[in-house]
């Protein structure tokens, strides 16, 4: 299996396909396997990269992890080891703070960004304020939120998998929420003219909607999307729809 030391871990990731280069990195309930229905589309034009986030799947965290703060310099260490120097960048939930701290301290090396069901720790008062109350959920009622409320009766093959691949990160940080706290900025992104989607589900509770789109209109040139009976998952639940939206992105 194929690992890179990079930033003081051993991080597992995979390649598939040809082209240019896309990263896809996986929300905090996942892990490489998440993207088993993104994989097959987007190999067939491009270089897809997926990885494990430290203290998920095959990558193990380390005393005293940094968590979500090393991220964005662990990715960039697996670029490094590729020999790839721009790459679109897709973050899905916690990993949309992985693509803009990326984006935030390499941006010559961000080709595009995708931020789905995620802000990627752009700031927002209004945001801020949601933030704050989601601190004092209950993990069931947090992991409650990673789908629509329906999907389990709707898709309950589907259901099982997503929670399967979520138990398989037995070695979850302690400290996975303290990605809340980190703050980053979208000046880079605007400076530099990223090409930039925002993408997210109409029913997501996590990070509803219309705090996602106050944080895009930050970025006068990002992209909005709401896709519709769908909820933190879009790209699980409704991967179809997500897959062609990003994709019709990426090669415009």
């Amino acid at each position: 299996m194929p690992y890179v030391e990079t930033n003081g871990i051993s991080m597992y990731y995979e390649i598939h396909g040809r082209g240019p280069a896309v990263v896809l990195a996986h929300p905090g309930g996942g892990n490489h396997l998440s993207w088993w229905q993104q994989v097959p589309a987007f190999a067939q034009t491009y270089t897809c990269i997926t990885f494990d986030h430290r203290g998920h799947g095959h990558t193990r965290d380390v005393r005293d992890d940094p968590g979500a703060a090393a991220y964005g310099q662990d990715l960039i260490g697996l670029l490094d080891h590729l020999g790839i120097e721009k790459a679109a960048l897709v973050g899905q939930s916690m990993g949309g703070w992985t693509a803009v701290s990326v984006a935030q301290t390499h941006p010559e090396r961000v080709r595009a960004l995708v931020l789905a069901n995620s802000t990627g720790g752009i700031r927002d008062p209004e945001l801020d304020v949601h933030i704050n109350a989601i601190k004092t959920w209950h993990p069931r009622q947090i992991w409650a939120g990673a789908y629509a409320p329906d999907f389990p009766q709707r898709e309950p093959a589907l259901t099982f998998l997503y929670q399967q691949i979520t138990a398989w990160n037995v070695r979850r940080p302690a400290n996975l929420g303290a990605q809340l706290e980190l703050a980053y900025s979208s000046a880079p992104i605007v400076e530099r003219r990223i090409p930039t989607l925002f993408l997210t589900g109409e029913g997501d509770v996590l990070i509803p909607p219309p705090l996602v789109e106050r944080v895009a209109r930050q970025i006068p040139h990002a992209y909005f999307v709401k896709i519709p009976a769908c909820g933190h998952s879009p790209y699980f639940e409704k991967a179809e729809v997500w897959n062609k939206i990003v994709l019709d992105f990426l090669q415009g």
